[in-house]
């Protein structure tokens, strides 16, 4: 395990799946298909990944005073996941997503957030001793941005690597204040766009987008683009990473394990292209299995697993 302390602030959900042939179009109703409940939200998702592929973690989040949420701190322990700073609403159910995949792998999501959306700055200021002693902070959007930006400040002044996942996708533009306290930043070709302006479908659009991007603010653009890896913007350089090809059963966790595996690799002093490779094999070890949580890959997978 490394050394190097990583904090994930983010939320924490039960994810309730159905998986069918095809996604239902609006006031349509299909039987059939399968159900089951995980462990989810992108926060948790990513502690998971850290943990999962020798990340020494802890995990700063909120959820209710309810079976969801005493369970997630059951399985977040059984990860050895530091679950000390999970604060508890005694008012908001814990965050739920409602998720439908189907037989291509492609999903649809409907998110509750319950007490994800009262984590605060209040509750960030009572863990400001935990980021600041971070050597890498892990964020993402499905918690209050004054929150994400007010964890972001405080790691930023203490010389911690800031690392935001701009997903879901913010509905209006990142602040030059939270900017100016990313290290890195890594949206999927959606995010990429929101972000900058610009559609991202290849690699040249995916240059112009990490440019703009960059130029708010932010020295290292990773913009992930499912299976044509990833596009990587460092300082003035920039360059494609590939991925295998392979079967993608569900992408439902692609995107956070991606973050986690990153964050694992920066804390093992990868450079930044050897840690999007790290980070693309343990992605597409997530989207050849079923659910969120339960697809993040062990380390030990890492160094057999061919893909």
């Amino acid at each position: 395990m490394s050394t190097k302390k990583i904090v994930v602030v983010g939320s924490c959900n039960t994810d309730m799946v159905v998986k069918s042939d095809r996604l239902p179009v609006p006031g349509e109703t299909i039987l059939g298909g399968t159900f089951r409940m995980n462990g989810g939200g992108k926060g948790a998702n990513q502690a998971v990944a850290v943990a999962r592929l020798g990340g020494d973690v802890t995990f700063i989040s909120k959820t209710g005073n309810d079976v969801f949420g005493k369970h997630s701190i059951e399985m977040f322990d059984e990860e050895n996941i530091k679950t000390d700073y999970i604060f508890s609403d005694p008012e908001l159910s814990s965050g739920v997503a409602l998720i439908m995949v189907d037989k291509n792998g492609e999903n649809c999501i409907a998110v509750a957030s319950g007490a994800n959306s009262s984590l605060s700055v209040k509750d960030i200021e009572k863990v400001k001793d935990i980021i600041e002693s971070a050597d890498i902070l892990l964020m993402q959007l499905e918690i209050p941005m004054e929150t994400v930006e007010y964890a972001a400040s405080i790691a930023y002044k203490k010389g911690a690597k800031v690392i935001l996942n701009p997903a879901p996708a913010p509905a209006g533009s990142l602040s030059p204040e939270l900017l100016k306290c990313l290290y890195a930043i890594i949206p999927n070709e959606t995010e990429a766009e929101l972000i900058s302006g610009i559609p991202v479908c290849d690699g040249e659009s995916a240059r112009k987008a990490a440019a703009c991007i960059s130029s708010k603010g932010v020295d290292i653009v990773i913009i992930t683009m499912g299976s044509q890896g990833a596009f990587i913007k460092e300082g003035n350089s920039c360059y494609r990473v590939p991925v295998e090809k392979v079967k993608a059963v569900d992408t439902t966790a692609a995107g956070d394990t991606f973050c986690g595996a990153f964050c694992v690799a920066l804390s093992d002093d990868y450079s930044i292209m050897e840690a999007v490779r790290m980070a693309n094999k343990a992605s597409g070890i997530a989207v050849m299995r079923e659910g969120a949580q339960n697809s993040i890959p062990y380390k030990k997978e890492m160094l057999f697993n061919q893909i």
